[in-house]
């Protein structure tokens, strides 16, 4: 059956088809701890119409169909766990239209963030959301990503206006149009906004985009304890000060920041800042934040007005994985995350760092606390399993207590096959609303599947 499928396969692409090793082991991985699994084979399409021609063909022998992008997720979502073909999109990485009057732009999927917003430059908008790795669109969306902007810009969810998608037996619909509300039928676009992969390969995006700020500040604020910079989050946050950016890192990544980014911060506690606006505007925001921090015990704030000291230092929070690594070298990393209510994230953050003191474990903790979401990164010898164990068992009460408080298993880093034995205790009866929908969409199961769901 898979000679057949590959050379259907090959007469539609050519060269764009692949079954090398090296190839399948370049696809067989993500950014998280799961075992690497290679698919059978990899496609490069460069069009949706030919990925609508890779589904139908894959669909008629029920092989895994697995979408890829640049393979930056950390739950195993683009592990081919099932073997199958591996879409991978980065060939459809063009800018369509820029809609420069709407605040829009359509894209293709397999084009990255950042090169999203170089191309923007000269428009003077920009799209916002920046989970810190350069992932793609297309990734972004089917992940639901957000990440250090997302306290004023929301998540991909908010920022999305339409999609293009491919579903398993290779039909291509479109979920709406560029007008910014719509109240017809159902919302198509958020079924397929953090669904993974399993509905269908989504192949364009519109996303909203907005104006270059006219000014912007950055600060660095250290605190006594992680409770303290915990609780200035909220307070500004509930003040209703419109903090475009802030980030928590405790005191040992903060070591680790500091050693891997060569930075000289203290190894306290710490919040990154980050203000939007007017010059005054921005002033104005930082003022007040200034006067609440200081309530909290928090030292003087350290500013990064240019750009370019901006960058150094947001570079070294989206460097935060690596440089935890660099902690205990030879470590794999297990990434884990979870979103509270703010009102509840204290208590979240303080019950978990009374585990990890208690564990022998390397870890530390980072978190886009605005909107009450933050990561325990556990640093594990690969060949010692029960740093493993310990790990799944912190992570699992960490998980509890999350979705106990009214949370989430997963603020951003989506499902994959990390985390599907919690969706259960999240959901409830929703779980099987979702397998209906799966079932509907992909009936022979062939969409990344063992992701999301146990179907």
């Amino acid at each position: 059956m898979l000679d057949a499928l590959f050379e259907e396969l090959t007469v539609l692409l050519d060269d764009r088809f692949s079954n090398s090793e090296a190839v399948l082991q370049d696809h067989s991985k993500d950014e998280s701890h799961h075992t690497p699994t290679p698919p059978d084979a990899v496609v490069f399409p460069t069009s949706t119409e030919e990925v609508a021609k890779i589904l139908q063909i894959c669909s008629k022998y029920k092989i895994p169909i697995i979408p890829f992008g640049v393979g930056t997720s950390v739950e195993g979502g683009v592990i081919p766990i099932y073997g199958g073909v591996c879409v991978d999109m980065s060939r459809m990485n063009r800018i369509l239209q820029i809609n420069v009057e709407d605040f829009d732009v359509t894209v293709e999927a397999g084009l990255t963030r950042k090169r999203l917003n170089q191309e923007l430059r000269d428009t003077g908008l920009f799209f916002p959301i920046d989970p810190g790795a350069d992932a793609t669109i297309g990734g972004m969306a089917s992940t639901r990503a957000s990440g250090t902007n997302a306290v004023r810009y929301g998540t991909m969810r908010e920022n999305i206006l339409n999609l293009k998608v491919v579903l398993a037996d290779g039909q291509i619909i479109k979920t709406g149009g560029r007008a910014r509300k719509s109240s017809a039928g159902y919302d198509l676009a958020r079924l397929f906004v953090g669904s993974e992969g399993t509905l269908g390969i989504i192949t364009e995006v519109t996303l909203r985009l907005y104006g270059v700020p006219a000014a912007i500040s950055a600060a660095v604020c250290s605190f006594p304890t992680i409770s303290d910079a915990v609780n200035c989050c909220i307070l500004a946050i509930q003040s209703d000060i419109q903090v475009a950016r802030v980030e928590l890192l405790d005191s040992k990544q903060m070591e680790a920041c500091n050693r891997y980014s060569k930075l000289n911060y203290k190894a306290l506690p710490t919040l990154f800042f980050e203000f939007h606006g007017s010059s005054e505007t921005v002033r104005l925001q930082a003022e007040e934040v200034g006067k609440i921090s200081r309530e909290f015990g928090a030292g003087e704030f350290k500013w990064a007005e240019k750009t370019e000291e901006r960058n150094k230092l947001w570079q070294a929070r989206h460097d935060a994985l690596y440089a935890a690594l660099s902690l205990k070298p030879g470590a794999v990393a297990w990434s884990s995350d979870i979103c509270v209510p703010i009102s509840r994230l204290a208590d979240c953050i303080e019950e978990t760092c009374v585990d990890l003191r208690e564990t022998s474990l390397v870890t530390t903790i980072v978190g886009h606390v605005g909107d009450g979401n933050f990561h325990v990164i556990f640093l594990l010898d690969p060949e010692n399993e029960k740093e493993f164990e310990e790990a799944k068992r912190l992570n699992v009460r960490m998980i509890n207590r999350a979705i106990d408080m009214d949370g989430t298993c997963t603020g951003e880093h989506g499902i994959g096959i990390g985390k599907r034995e919690y969706l259960e205790k999240e959901l409830g009866e929703g779980i099987q609303v979702m397998r209906q929908l799966k079932n509907a969409l992909d009936p022979h199961n062939v969409m990344n599947p063992g992701k999301v769901l146990t179907v």
